[in-house]
């Protein structure tokens, strides 16, 4: 199926690795973006927030980043000093951010990868701790 989908991916993360999967598992390859290898320029991390309709608070990551030496905790920040934040430590772009013919969505948990994706899974899926997340069906399996 040819499909546009854009991963904004880290390699070293499980919930962004889940996500790749699950859109593979559709019969879909997206075009991935290593951010930290290549990071968004300023106006395209202001698209992508806003096309995901959250503030830049909202898209930064904590943990494992500069975050608390930053002082990035302050709520009086704009978003225009998290986004200048965010371009000089991309390590402060929480992940994985999806882009699709369906919208954009900061894709945490990866399950939620599954809202932006117009194709079926092709059968089941487990995320890497084992947890089922697709049925041998393709059909998304509800906790509960």
């Amino acid at each position: 199926m040819t499909v546009d989908i854009i991963i904004y991916h880290n390699p070293e993360c499980g919930t962004s690795r889940n996500a790749l999967a699950m859109i593979r598992n559709a019969g879909i390859e997206p075009h991935v973006v290593e951010y930290l290898k290549t990071p968004p320029s300023r106006s395209q991390l202001e698209s992508l927030i806003a096309r995901a309709g959250i503030g830049a608070r909202a898209l930064l990551r904590e943990k494992g980043t500069p975050f608390a030496d930053l002082g990035l905790g302050n709520e009086g920040l704009s978003d225009a000093a998290l986004i200048d934040a965010m371009m000089a430590h991309p390590i402060l772009i929480n992940r994985p951010l999806v882009v699709s013919p369906l919208g954009v969505k900061l894709c945490r948990p990866s399950e939620a990868v599954l809202e932006l994706i117009p194709a079926a899974q092709r059968g089941a899926f487990a995320k890497e701790d084992g947890e089922q997340v697709v049925d041998a069906a393709g059909n998304r399996v509800t906790a509960g």
